[in-house]
């Protein structure tokens, strides 16, 4: 009945948790420039770089912490089982004497005790609530859920997996817009999990469509990404060869999935990583010839131990962030 002031208390609470978002904004960008210094930095720097690093991944996980209890307090005002439960949570709210808090602590308690008629008035004014996408849902689980807001990434890589699974929403260009465009959101963790699911929904397509015009854009969006979470997926879609549709000018056409394992193949070598150069060694042995003669010019130019991308990449963000 007094939604209208709960909702601007939970505006509130949500603001104050953004405030100390920013701060944790601040701190991921730190982390950025410290893993691109580490590339190039010379080994007398390093355990400098490191120690900072650390530094601010634990001040990192306290603001993250921080943000997550007022995450918590805000979903705790519609969450009271009752009256005085939620009598007791202002009033405990009201003890934090937050500047920011209090006009909105103040206007709840005193919806609380309102006139049924004045209530009714004021649910009159509230306007409809938005219907939102998968997506939308999605992205917005990542700003306001405990569970994808912790230290833990599995959580947030669960989430896009079961996105991603979802029946029909890989086929659904809109979506896959809508999270490929959060992947630019200045909140650090809805674009971990944009990009997590960005690249769970290409891999579906890649792995399990058909068309293969339609998997190998999505092959190709995927080398397109400078982090490193998209590797396991090159890697995967590198070691299986499949069979699918083409259009040509007669129709569709039965062919094979080699041009896009190329593609994978030649972003596994710029990645140049230790896993990358197992599946090319692999790949010596492939049915594909045109797979096996790049594999192994690969391997004879790089005999040495695959350390980290190849300078003619550039630094690429999420690299060396551990």
């Amino acid at each position: 009945m007094f939604a209208l002031g709960l909702r601007q208390l939970q505006q509130a609470l949500d603001q104050k948790a953004n405030q100390i978002q920013q701060e944790f904004i601040l701190a991921s960008e730190q982390l950025e420039e410290i893993g691109r210094k580490l590339l190039e930095a010379v080994p007398e720097d390093t355990e400098r770089l490191r120690e900072q690093q650390r530094a601010v991944r634990a001040r990192q996980q306290t603001l993250a912490d921080d943000v997550n209890t007022w995450r918590d307090r805000a979903r705790g005002v519609r969450s009271q089982p009752g009256a005085q439960s939620l009598r007791i949570f202002l009033n405990e709210l009201l003890s934090l004497d937050d500047p920011l808090l209090n006009p909105a602590i103040h206007r709840a308690l005193y919806l609380l005790d309102a006139p049924e008629e004045e209530l009714a008035k004021l649910a009159e004014r509230e306007g409809p609530i938005a219907i939102t996408t998968p997506a939308g849902r999605l992205l917005q689980r990542s700003r306001t859920e405990f569970d994808l807001r912790g230290a833990d990434a599995g959580a947030r890589q669960r989430a896009a997996v079961e996105f991603a699974n979802r029946p029909g929403l890989a086929q659904q260009d809109a979506a896959i817009a809508e999270i490929e465009a959060a992947i630019e959101d200045p909140d650090p963790l809805v674009r971990e999990i944009a990009l997590l699911t960005m690249i769970q929904l290409h891999r579906f397509r890649s792995m399990r469509s058909a068309d293969l015009d339609q998997a190998h854009a999505s092959v190709q969006k995927l080398a397109s990404l400078n982090h490193v979470t998209a590797i396991p997926t090159l890697i995967e879609i590198l070691e299986r060869p499949r069979t699918g549709f083409v259009q040509s000018e007669a129709g569709p056409e039965e062919a094979d999935n080699n041009r896009s394992r190329m593609v994978a193949l030649l972003r596994l070598i710029e990645w140049h990583t230790p896993e990358a150069k197992m599946a090319v060694h692999k790949l010596q042995f492939d049915r594909d010839p045109n797979l096996v003669k790049t594999s192994r010019r690969a391997l004879e130019l790089f005999p040495d131990e695959w350390s980290g991308p190849l300078k003619t990449t550039g630094a690429l963000p999420g690299f060396d962030e551990e």
